[in-house]
């Protein structure tokens, strides 16, 4: 019998083997389990894995340097060495590349050595059981139940020519469910993240549907305008989530983006958002805890390719109110004069004085909506960055502090830096998991936001 080479044999043999100057090689294992069930049954359920390898080669030449970068499914030697010889090839055939820098170097992280780190079914021994009472339990009361679990366990190897060895083990779990009454004409919807599954329980997250039904016995259509809307930490994270990925510093410096200054140059020292507001990353924030150290395969406007390897460390975005910090390679904070700030893979919303959850919020508000759910967001303007979205399975009237009715489904043009001044109340911040985003970004911790005049723009029919 033979044996597949290790991540680790694979970043050694593709570093000895290609011809170029330099080259980083990444190789990205995934271990992943899901349930999905529909009609108050589990309709599939397994495991997979897969190794993906990346390989970059850079060309020195006297005018710069050159990078070609080839990805692909590769589990044994011959696939890798493949690889190579394209990315070598790839390099040599390119332009020379405006974010040159030098490597990153370094040496072996403590756990370089270890294998990749796995899941199986068996994470959803206590989600199993409970959502066969969760099914039995919504069919006994006339409801439907559609959803799904899904956890991955992903392992990164970084190597490169100039000694650096860096692995990282990433968890990222998340589940969704949404219920409808058999007679198909309301839906509700909850959803979370987890880091292993221990913190879901289906029969919590049942009741919690069955009881966002119930406040759909009483229908009330309502006109387009502004209200007082409660959004939970799930729709704020919707949001502060686009907010996060529109703050790449080039596009500030050349006048693109809401953190451009009328004349040039960026926002940064300037006063965004009310004061006491904190939005901030940090790779060790408990509960998100997520890679510290960039690895990518390709430039773009707020990484580089030559910043593999470079530790991403605890950053301010807004502090106080005020715009501290922007997405930057190094490359782009040479351009534009800011710091270097990699791309992190959490965000943390902050408001000082928040308090309560979004019960609390709903309890002193005299007249107005909870929205539980949007999608669909796309920006409309990236220099107000103003967004459009669309409210999803479950609007709710709020009258004298308690939910009286289900109304309306509405299109929105909300810009979040816009809510970040606006907003009357704040609860406490609170792990939170995004219904637009969280397939992409799931480590968020957010307050419930109040906005006070919260611009539903237009009715909509979607169900």
């Amino acid at each position: 019998m033979t044996t597949s080479p290790t991540p680790q044999e694979l970043v050694e043999r593709a570093l000895e083997a290609s011809r170029s100057d330099d080259a980083v090689v990444i190789v990205r294992t995934t271990s992943s389990a899901n349930l999905r069930w529909a009609n108050n049954t589990l309709t599939t359920n397994g495991e997979m894995s897969g190794v993906q390898v990346s390989v970059l080669a850079f060309d020195r030449r006297s005018d710069g340097v050159a990078v070609g970068s080839v990805t692909s499914a590769a589990s044994d030697l011959a696939q890798v060495l493949a690889l190579v010889e394209l990315a070598d090839t790839a390099a040599q055939a390119a332009d020379v590349a405006d974010d040159a820098a030098d490597l990153v170097s370094g040496g072996a992280s403590p756990d370089w050595s270890e294998p990749p780190a796995r899941t199986s079914i068996g994470v959803y021994d206590a989600v199993a059981p409970a959502l066969g009472t969760a099914f039995g339990t919504a069919g006994g009361g006339g409801r439907v139940l559609y959803g799904f679990v899904d956890h991955e366990v992903a392992t990164v190897y970084v190597g490169s020519t100039t000694g650096l060895r860096l692995r990282h083990v990433q968890p990222t779990g998340h589940w969704a469910c949404t219920a409808k009454p058999t007679s198909l004409d309301q839906s509700a919807w909850v959803g979370g993240a987890t880091r292993d599954f221990a913190d879901v329980d289906p029969v919590a997250f049942e009741a919690e549907l069955t009881r966002r039904l119930g406040w759909g016995s009483r229908r009330v259509d309502l006109p387009a305008g502004r209200y007082d809307t409660v959004l939970p930490p799930t729709s704020t994270a919707d949001l502060m989530i686009y907010l996060l990925w529109i703050s790449g510093a080039l596009d500030a410096h050349d006048g693109q983006s809401v953190w451009s200054r009328p004349g040039g140059g960026t926002r940064v020292g300037e006063q965004v958002a009310a004061p006491g507001v904190r939005l901030h990353s940090a790779p060790a924030y408990p509960g998100l805890e997520s890679v510290p150290f960039v690895h990518t395969t390709a430039s773009s406007e707020s990484a580089s390719v030559f910043d593999n390897g470079l530790p991403i460390v605890p950053t301010d975005w807004i502090r106080d109110g005020v715009l501290t910090s922007l997405l930057t390679s190094r490359h782009s904070a040479r351009v534009t004069g800011l710091p270097v700030n990699p791309a992190p893979d959490n965000l943390v919303l902050d408001v000082a004085g928040g308090a309560g959850t979004t019960e609390d919020l709903v309890a002193g508000t005299e007249r107005g909506l909870l929205v539980t759910s949007l999608w669909y967001i796309r920006v409309v303007d990236p220099q107000s960055m103003l967004l459009t979205g669309l409210t999803r399975d479950g609007v709710y009237l709020v009258e004298g502090g308690e939910i009286t009715g289900l109304v309306t489904n509405f299109r929105f043009n909300e810009s979040p830096v816009d809510l970040l001044n606006r907003f009357s109340h704040a609860g406490a911040t609170d792990l939170s998991f995004s219904r637009e985003w969280g397939d992409y970004f799931s480590r968020t911790a957010t307050p419930a936001l109040r906005i006070p005049d919260f611009n539903m723009s237009s009715v909509s029919q979607a169900q």
